[in-house]
């Protein structure tokens, strides 16, 4: 049975969001082709018919999960966004999380394609407001932009290090609750919340 263009875009949408979220819970070397089709509910022989390697998937599957996170936090309060991106939930949830705390680290050993996909990605996140509106974006006049550099560093940061001690460790915890307090601070001090 032949698959109509539409179905075949669909199939290829829906393989790469299913590898966004299992490179996010695994990481890329924890993935196998054979593995992520699957998980999609293809077969592994489809693949070549959507992407020309593997790392032409992570790339994109990359630029999906940061377009879904620059989007989640679109339009919701600065205060809010902070207190439950430093959080246990989202810390425990990888494959529904950030994709820059999930990935960065990963990323940094990967093909230029995929380093790529992420400077656009956090681009696309320090851009902020002005990106989603439409609006050019003009870095040097951009008064705010390394706040946002800093604030957006120690947010993955925390998450990152929380992650990486065991998940009942106190230190877990306090890594989250003491990046959490300082950013809520700092947004205060600025009258940004």
């Amino acid at each position: 049975m032949k698959v109509t263009k539409a179905q075949a875009q669909t199939n290829r949408a829906h393989i790469v969001e299913t590898a966004s979220t299992l490179f996010r819970e695994r990481g890329y070397d924890g993935v196998g082709v054979a593995d992520l089709m699957a998980a999609a509910g293809f077969t592994h022989g489809g693949f070549y018919k959507h992407f020309g390697s593997k790392t032409d998937l992570m790339a994109e599957a990359a630029s999906c999960g940061l377009a879904q996170s620059a989007d989640a936090a679109t339009g919701v309060d600065l205060a809010d966004f902070v207190k439950h991106y430093l959080s246990r939930e989202h810390r425990d949830k990888p494959g529904d999380g950030c994709t820059m705390a999930a990935l960065c680290a990963d990323a940094a050993r990967q093909p230029e394609s995929v380093k790529a996909a992420f400077a656009a990605g956090i681009e696309r996140q320090l851009a902020g407001p002005a990106h989603h509106e439409g609006r050019p974006v003009d870095k040097a006049s951009d008064k705010a932009r390394a706040r946002r550099i800093a604030l957006t560093a120690q947010a993955i940061g925390a998450v990152v290090l929380s992650r990486s001690c065991p998940d009942d460790a106190p230190l877990a915890d306090e890594i989250l609750e003491v990046c959490r307090a300082h950013i809520l601070a700092q947004l205060s001090d600025k009258g940004l919340t």
